[in-house]
């Protein structure tokens, strides 16, 4: 009985010691795999995920200044261009919003700003970085949005992204998207600029934040192909865009601002092979 009880507890001893050595070995397997991505976020090199897809590093590009890649589109009385031109700032009061446009239309490429965001009462607000064509296409228009919507204090802004294909205006139009996905940032986006940026491929659709991709929108029979120009906005979106239009914007709070800086707008020319594959 004795040895039966030993040997069961011998048994018993070298599961446990399995599991502790399978816990530290994929312990070590993850520290390791980290530390790799890590390593090649150091160096300057792009990030490639699983799947095996190539995502760009924005220090490697070069930044264009405001008035080389953009013109005023409306509410000239409420931006204001830096000194040194690498960015603007604009603003909404109960007067006006304001939005800017880039000087011509890319039918691809990689599209990307620094932006600081308001603190306190934002809600109702609409500040966007977005592609679009809707001048030229009003009624079957194409849109890739990075959008932050406004909020009340002690809450985080929500970041919205969208793609529609042949969307149409005022209820006209065939309208096919990738509709509406949300997040909260991981950081304050009023304590400081971060980056937000589009990778808009013939093959795909990725979103990222600081580098990081947080969508991914492969090709699909909806998908958009024709050329579309860069814009930013902020503008009063009351009707839904902090709970479903149940906090809107307030003017006692005027003005609300937002600021852009350090533009990339880049083709997907052979410079950008792996990424634009």
């Amino acid at each position: 009985m004795n040895l039966q009880l030993n040997i069961c507890k011998s048994h018993k001893s070298l599961m446990a010691l399995n599991r502790e050595l399978a816990l530290l070995v994929l312990a070590f397997v993850l520290v390791f795999s980290v530390s790799d991505i890590l390593v090649s976020e150091a160096a300057g090199r792009p990030y490639s995920s699983s799947h095996g897809a190539t995502y760009p590093i924005t220090s490697q590009l070069s930044a264009v200044k405001f008035n080389q890649a953009f013109g005023v589109l409306w509410g000239p009385q409420h931006e204001q261009v830096s000194d040194d031109e690498s960015g603007i700032t604009i603003w909404l009061d109960r007067n006006s919003g304001s939005g800017f446009k880039s000087l011509r239309a890319y039918n691809s490429g990689y599209f990307s700003a620094a932006i600081k965001l308001q603190a306190g009462y934002t809600a109702g607000t609409n500040t966007a970085f977005y592609l679009s064509n809707n001048e030229v296409h009003p009624d079957y228009h194409d849109e890739i949005d990075i959008e932050f919507l406004g909020t009340i204090p002690g809450r985080p802004y929500t970041l919205q992204t969208n793609i529609y294909v042949l969307a149409g205006n005022g209820g006209s139009g065939r309208i096919v998207t990738g509709r509406e996905q949300q997040i909260h940032l991981w950081f304050d986006p009023t304590s400081d600029f971060h980056r937000y940026s589009i990778l808009w491929t013939p093959s795909k659709i990725v979103f990222s934040v600081d580098d990081v991709p947080i969508r991914r929108y492969p090709r699909t029979d909806a998908f958009p192909t024709r050329p579309m120009w860069v814009y930013g906005s902020i503008w009063d979106a009351s009707s839904w865009a902090t709970d479903s239009g149940r906090y809107k914007v307030d003017y006692n709070y005027q003005p609300f601002v937002a600021k852009y800086t350090d533009f990339v707008l880049t083709d997907c020319t052979q410079s950008m092979a792996a990424e634009c594959s």
